[in-house]
């Protein structure tokens, strides 16, 4: 394998969840932070750690694309990875990359140009008869041009940040006065959390399922999907469950739905992990809504119900391996095989009794849940820890497992139960209160 160090251009727990992908196969790790972040368990967990960027500049600098690449080029780096979030879908940082002889651990920059941003995905969905949500036609450069847009549509409606995802700069507007106000502060979520503020609009379907299609394909146009979540279960279109397989989807609409994602990535030469999201509604009909060319936050589940490593499976893309190679194992869409039922939630600093407003400060205690059929991925999370308002609030995922989705609910809120976290309100109670009463689990 010609990559044989990698620089990761993210923080907490997807930096973490790299770094132990790359030791496992004998690659060295490179990891960065700033200022804010300094006491971050992924600084500790790389084999070597620069900082980056000045004192109370908690997050541009993990934006910062120039000294991201200056320190991968003095560090001896083959690979930068930029994980999900942040830069995970800059066509600019794969340019750069390409530009300085290091290899971009994801799709190459021709998708990230025609996936990574919204726009663009759901004009090469029309091109290839792939169903999708009516959606403003001219660009959306002020306000008043929005307004207009809006009315051509029909409200209800989503106003949505091109770049990116994660539910940043995302907004249902319900009339124009609405409008008015959220599209300023969605361009300034998006262009916060991403580098740019670009924004569209969208019809809004009321109370869809939400399916994702986990997409992987090498550099020789062997593409296959490694079927189904669902993430329907959201809180401000943040998503709090996630479960694999989906349940209450027919077979044929999910297979409508694996031969639209296959068709999409075939027809921009798809490379390495992706995941193409649709909406079903009530009456079965599936809307294409994006590509998220990178790894998601929810990946674990998938890993689990089909024993794959996604991580592992986008270094080795990444280093020039067929999907077919002894490294990769997945010859064919019949060596796919998925086993019971995962489910993830995430553990966040939000306090449900206060309206989910995000807790600060310092953990006094913290015990973690373990057990038969729990993963954990967990960010910077131990007892002392500061928890600031710079960062995302997630403080650990946890994956549970079960041959039926009612067994895997089982010990997720078995799990939730075992968890200690004193010091800041969590979203634990929240939780389980989903989990007890989820429709979704027979």
């Amino acid at each position: 394998m010609k990559i044989k160090k990698v620089l990761v251009a993210n923080r907490g727990e997807i930096a973490i969840r790299i770094f132990r992908a790359c030791t496992e196969i004998n690659v060295k790790t490179v990891g960065i932070y700033t200022y804010e972040d300094r006491y971050s368990l992924h600084r500790y967990k790389a084999d070597e750690s620069y900082q980056i960027g000045e004192k109370n500049t908690p997050l541009k600098p993990y934006l910062d694309i120039d000294v991201i690449v200056q320190i991968a080029k003095e560090n001896g780096v083959d690979a930068i990875h930029p994980g999900y979030g942040f830069l995970s879908e800059n066509a600019n940082l794969a340019q750069k990359c390409a530009d300085n002889n290091i290899i971009f651990i994801g799709p190459k920059v021709s998708v990230l140009k025609s996936l990574g941003d919204k726009i663009m995905a759901k004009k090469v969905a029309i091109a290839n008869n792939i169903p999708i949500i009516r959606s403003n036609k001219a660009p959306l450069t002020s306000v008043e041009v929005a307004i207009k847009e809006a009315e051509d549509i029909g409200y209800p409606i989503m106003l949505k940040a091109a770049s990116g995802g994660g539910g940043r700069g995302m907004r249902v507007i319900r009339c124009s006065d609405e409008l008015k106000s959220a599209y300023f502060e969605s361009k300034r979520e998006a262009l916060n959390a991403f580098g740019d503020d670009t924004v569209f609009l969208e019809k809004f379907v009321e109370n869809p399922k939400h399916i994702e299609i986990q997409i992987v394909a090498d550099n020789y146009g062997n593409t296959l999907h490694l079927y189904e979540r669902d993430c329907s279960v959201q809180r401000r279109y943040q998503k709090v469950i996630e479960f694999a397989p989906s349940y209450g989807l027919s077979d044929s609409i999910k297979n409508a739905m694996y031969d639209y994602a296959i068709t999409i990535c075939k027809a921009v030469d798809y490379n390495n992990i992706g995941t193409v999201e649709f909406l079903v509604d009530d009456d079965g009909s599936i809307y294409f809504i994006e590509v998220n060319p990178r790894i998601q936050v929810e990946h674990t589940v998938t890993e689990v119900v089909t024993n794959i490593d996604l991580v592992k499976i986008q270094l080795f893309v990444a280093g020039g391996y067929k999907l077919a190679d002894e490294q990769i194992k997945l010859p064919s869409q019949e060596a796919v095989k998925v086993s019971g039922y995962a489910l993830q939630c995430r553990i966040t600093t939000e306090d449900p009794a206060n309206g989910f407003k995000p807790d600060y400060g310092t953990v006094s205690t913290y015990r973690s849940a373990s057990g038969f059929g729990i993963r954990l991925d967990a960010g910077s999370l131990y007892q002392g820890v500061t928890i600031s308002p710079f960062f995302d609030s997630m403080l650990v995922k946890v994956t549970a497992s079960s041959k039926t989705l009612d067994g895997a609910c089982r010990k997720m809120r078995r799990a939730v139960a075992e968890f200690r976290i004193r010091g800041v309100k969590t979203n634990m109670p929240f939780l389980d209160n989903i989990l007890k009463h989820a429709t979704f689990r027979k």
